[in-house]
């Protein structure tokens, strides 16, 4: 079994308890079969039990992505079963609308606090310019601002708006007035705290009880939760409050291709039921309702964001660490690095893409 397991992570240059940063040290022996047997969710599971190490977590990612070694793993029957689940039916129905708010969100703001730019932006940053995470993250929240054609006294809808981040850097950079809507408890009440003054309002809202009409909307981050079955009716309702000439802008992480079951670790303790779209799927879901208008991949730096979160939640555990135990740290860890070496790996990506309705008279000129 060891040896079988030695030449499966040979094939991406990967050593059991090699001298590189990316190599695996072994600290108990199970690994081999547990791994063999339960692929991906196993491999995440048995870093949480501490039974394996690495210095460079995300370039192990990199390295077993780039070898394709993902799909040679075998699958469990439970990953199977999930598979099936996500196919045959909506996990990401209204009945689960605040799963993935207790389960993520609501884990404590002392956490997102101490690993977040000051105002704690929950996706990806915008490096092109920018030197500290705190710049890259304005800079994001103003290329959205920019993009939208934001003009004083304009009303826009933010639909997951997190803690408040770009609706109040919106409302106070840009003079416009700001509802927010997001399903975490958690998130509604700092964003409020955060809000207190400008002319934004926050609310505990699915998006399916949208009502109401805007002439500029945003979503950021939050279109990865809504599930393949549900992407048309998001674009409808995005439409219906959507106003005759508005634009609408999402930000999303999406995925080479499409993919109707989640990635079974990420999903498990991560983020249930999140799956990542594909620009086929996106483009379908909009198709006779939107025109699209711009299409921006900045992928690349949602790694640099990755890391940079990760150096905070490392640097700053003292704030909280007496809230959480050891394998919920290592489970946060292995996130932080998993994702950046998918992102590393050009496996996914980020999207900020523009649309109109598609009966728009407006011009719009992209940004270049």
């Amino acid at each position: 079994m060891k040896q079988t397991f030695q030449q499966f992570f040979a094939g991406a240059d990967i050593v059991i308890n090699g001298n590189n940063p990316w190599d695996i040290q072994v600290k108990n022996e199970a690994l081999y079969a547990r791994v063999l047997s339960g692929g991906g969710l196993a491999l995440g599971e048995s870093y949480m039990d501490g039974w394996w190490d690495c210095a460079a977590i995300d370039q192990f990612i990199d390295k077993l992505i780039k070898a394709n070694l993902e799909k040679k793993i075998k699958i469990s029957v439970a990953v199977i079963w999930n598979i099936i689940k996500a196919k045959i039916t909506n996990q990401q129905r209204k009945s689960k609308t605040y799963l993935a708010g207790g389960w993520h969100y609501d884990i404590g703001n002392d956490l997102y606090k101490a690993m977040l730019d000051k105002r704690m932006n929950y996706s990806c940053a915008y490096w092109k310019n920018a030197e500290t995470l705190d710049e890259a993250q304005e800079a994001k929240l103003d290329l959205i601002c920019r993009k939208l054609k934001l003009e004083p006294g304009m009303s826009v809808l933010d639909i997951g708006c997190g803690w408040g981040s770009f609706a109040k850097f919106a409302a106070e950079k840009y003079h416009v007035k700001v509802l927010g809507i997001t399903v975490s408890p958690e998130q509604v009440k700092l964003a409020k705290e955060l809000c207190n003054g400008s002319n934004v309002e926050i609310k505990l809202l699915d998006y399916r009880d949208l009502t109401g009409k805007f002439e500029r909307i945003v979503s950021v981050g939050m279109f990865e939760h809504v599930g393949h079955k549900n992407h048309r009716l998001f674009m409808k309702v995005v439409n219906t409050c959507l106003k005759k000439e508005g634009i609408f802008l999402l930000h999303t992480i999406g995925g080479n291709i499409s993919n109707n079951s989640p990635d079974p670790w990420i999903s498990k303790y991560i983020f249930p039921n999140s799956i990542l779209p594909s620009a086929q799927e996106i483009a379908q879901a909009a198709e006779d309702i939107f025109r699209l208008e711009d299409w921006h991949n900045f992928g690349s730096d949602y790694d640099k964001t990755l890391l940079q979160w990760y150096q905070n939640f490392e640097q700053n555990q003292d704030q909280f660490k007496n809230n959480y135990d050891e394998r919920f740290l290592r489970m946060w860890k292995y996130y932080l690095l998993m994702c950046a070496g998918s992102f590393r790996a050009y496996k996914n990506h980020l999207w900020q893409i523009v649309f109109q309705k598609i009966n728009s008279q407006k011009r719009y000129e992209s940004l270049r």
